[in-house]
């Protein structure tokens, strides 16, 4: 067989140190990512808590809306939305404006803007819907038009 000089001194000192150089740095580039990332997964957490609050607004509005039984009022309202439903202001609760917009476009038709805002997005976001009168929603069954 072949004899093959082999080194049985193991791992040097200056490979250690560029083990320890490599491993550092790439320690370092992680870290350099958080401040990054927690501001992400900040504004996402807003973003979602946000639409859940505009989808949760449209439903209602189209629910009340398409019972002929219910007067449907047309103009703005804004509301305030706390994350935690409670009635005061908790450690860490964060408060959303919401803007409602019900607007006439026909006989028995209307139109449903909602816009959710809070402090760090005074832009937000909004949804629209149209929505009409449907006699499967009359409740209580009986009840006049109005």
């Amino acid at each position: 067989m072949f004899s093959l000089q082999r080194n049985n001194r193991g791992i040097g000192l200056p490979e250690v140190i560029i083990a320890i150089f490599l491993t550092t740095i790439g320690v370092l580039a992680i870290l350099s990512l958080q401040p990054s990332a927690w501001r992400t997964v900040g504004r996402s957490d807003f973003l979602g808590r946000a639409a859940e609050i505009l989808y949760k607004e449209l439903d209602t509005r189209e629910t009340l809306i398409m019972n002929p039984c219910n007067t449907v009022t047309v103009g703005t309202t804004t509301t305030s939305v706390k994350t935690s439903g409670m009635a005061g202001v908790i450690a860490g609760d964060a408060t959303y404006s919401v803007t409602t917009t019900i607007t006439n476009i026909g006989t028995n038709v209307w139109r449903v803007t909602v816009r959710v805002t809070w402090p760090i997005n005074t832009r937000g976001i909004s949804e629209s819907l149209v929505v009409t009168r449907q006699e499967k929603f009359r409740f209580p069954e009986g009840c006049p038009s109005v």
